[in-house]
């Protein structure tokens, strides 16, 4: 089935790829081209692109093999993950939770024997993604990026140290992640096929992914040390003066809300009824919280749904390339590969493959991880990020070839300590 689809969906995939590195020229368009710059900022939008390419696929197939033949191959993909992103997002970017994990990294600067911005910003690249693994990947990227946003990625600091920020960021998350079975995407793909539990992921995985998330952490902050605020710089410091303090009842729920679509994060049905509380909740008590991220969230949403829909019918050319390739080359494969389609459905190829030997595993999923924050599509939160993140680039667009540049280093120290220790 589908076999007819297939070089097309490889074409739409590859335009969807071009599409993604070329979405600057978008924004610049719409300021040459006035009258059609609504149109021109919508495909300026990275969050955009894949959905869009998505569009352009299930009307092909309309065409080809028929409109009933689309519509079943649209409602036979899974859309858990971009719904779940999206529910996490949304609540963990609310004021009660935001307020909670800002207090608490604000208490853990005053430990450290750093400057209180420095070692605020340190916290934000190292700890929060390394939460990660507790509170899942992307929930983790939310509140890391909220965080971050008045710390670094201002217009004041320059571009080449804020794409390294967001380099490290996206890195940082993929491989923060680890430590645990059921945090990060690409290593749910395989756990339960392969056996890992979260006691095989900390030893194997996780404590040289935390070693290589302290090391981008410090060197990024180092980087930046001249850019850093004078003070502390909270993402909601402005409105903390102005709005009624949030009350412990209130942030307790918001905190059970989050912790129970979490434990529900394969059961859309279970989380999205809980979100539909959430909504009513930050409705109830609108004085009490900032902005909801729902546009935001909608976008990454978009931008994933389409992702699994054009990513549907890559197998064809992906599972072989996989297959084919001896333990050392998996790794640099999987970590190379990464970067152009996302890394759990990597992982989920692999697990596909018997006969599979445990280094061969192993190199699969470091790979993958590795090479988490090359491109907005490599990990599932990295469009969350890029997201929350973009309206502080120059143009208020995150470039994909700029961000491969500023994701190398923390690419290649997370791969060396995957790899070689």
């Amino acid at each position: 089935m589908h076999l007819s689809m297939e070089p097309v969906a490889a074409l739409l995939f590859a335009l969807a790829l071009v599409h993604t590195f070329t979405a600057p020229h978008f924004e610049r368009l719409a300021h040459r081209f006035p009258r059609h710059a609504g149109a021109l900022h919508f495909l300026g939008e990275v969050e955009a692109v894949f959905g869009l390419w998505a569009i352009v696929l299930i009307a092909a197939m309309a065409v080809v093999e028929g409109g009933p033949q689309a519509v079943a191959y649209a409602e036979s993909r899974n859309y858990t993950e971009p719904l779940f992103v999206f529910v996490v997002m949304v609540i963990a970017a609310s004021r009660p939770i935001l307020h909670t994990v800002e207090a608490a990294v604000r208490q853990a600067a005053r430990w450290l024997p750093l400057p209180r911005p420095i070692a605020a910003a340190w916290l934000g690249l190292a700890a929060v993604p390394l939460l990660g693994s507790l509170i899942t990947e992307p929930a983790a990227m939310t509140i890391a990026a909220l965080m971050l946003a008045p710390q670094i990625f201002r217009p004041a600091v320059p571009e080449r140290l804020k794409y390294f920020a967001l380099g490290v960021l996206l890195v940082n998350v993929s491989i923060g992640g680890t430590l645990t079975a059921y945090a990060a995407p690409p290593v749910l793909m395989v756990a339960k096929t392969w056996g890992w539990d979260s006691a095989f992921m900390l030893a194997h995985f996780g404590w040289k992914a935390a070693l290589a998330v302290l090391v981008n952490a410090t060197l990024a902050t180092w980087a930046l040390r001249r850019h850093l605020p004078h003070a502390d710089a909270p993402a909601t410091a402005a409105a903390a003066a102005t709005r009624p303090p949030v009350s412990w009842p209130l942030t307790l729920l918001h905190i059970a809300l989050l912790a129970g679509v979490i434990a529900a994060a394969h059961h859309p049905v279970l989380f999205l009824a809980l979100f539909l509380l959430f909504l009513g909740l930050a409705h109830a008590y609108r004085p009490h919280q900032d902005r909801l991220v729902l546009r935001e969230g909608l976008m990454v949403g978009f931008f994933l749904a389409g992702l699994v829909v054009l990513g549907g019918l890559q197998q064809w050319w992906l599972r072989p390339l996989v297959e084919g390739m001896e333990p050392l080359a998996l790794f640099f494969g999987a970590l190379a590969l990464t970067a152009v389609t996302d890394n759990a459905a990597l992982t989920y190829l692999g697990s596909l493959i018997e006969g599979l030997s445990a280094d061969a595993r192993y190199l699969l999923v470091a790979g993958a991880v590795a090479g988490g924050g090359l491109t907005v599509i490599a990990n599932a939160p990295n469009p969350a990020g890029v997201a929350l993140l973009k309206g502080g680039f120059r143009g208020q667009s995150v470039g994909a070839a700029a961000l491969l540049g500023g994701a190398a280093v923390p690419t290649a120290v997370a791969a060396a300590a995957l790899w070689l220790l």
